[in-house]
């Protein structure tokens, strides 16, 4: 995947929308308005930062060298995946499950009003 695929999925996801709050570098895509998904432009080996559980964060670092603790975030809740030597759809489940997560952390009453 590239920076284009990536982009287009996490944005096919519902309620998904991008910005650049932090610098021009960094593509931050969110569910309603919470992040799930980073990307920094600014790097020649695409990188992306998901939320991840806990325990599955821990099982991925050990099985995918490349997948480490999350750059400038949350190293419990959040991982640096470089996508180079990964197979594209284990990378759209990433991006999932760090969607699912994000959406399962709002109330009741929000995820019912975003049809969830």
């Amino acid at each position: 995947m590239n920076y284009e695929s990536l982009r287009t999925y996490c944005l096919s996801k519902d309620h998904s929308s991008e910005k650049f709050p932090f610098d021009e570098h960094t593509l931050v895509f969110y569910v309603a308005d919470k992040m799930f998904a980073l990307i920094g432009l600014d790097d020649p080996d695409v990188k992306i930062n998901l939320k991840c559980a806990p325990d599955r964060a821990v099982e991925l670092r050990e099985a995918y060298e490349q997948i480490k603790p999350g750059f400038h975030m949350n190293k419990t809740h959040w991982n640096t995946v470089c996508i180079s030597e990964l197979e594209q759809e284990f990378i759209k489940e990433l991006i999932d499950h760090s969607y699912q997560m994000v959406v399962l952390g709002f109330s009741k009453k929000k995820q019912k009003a975003l049809d969830f």
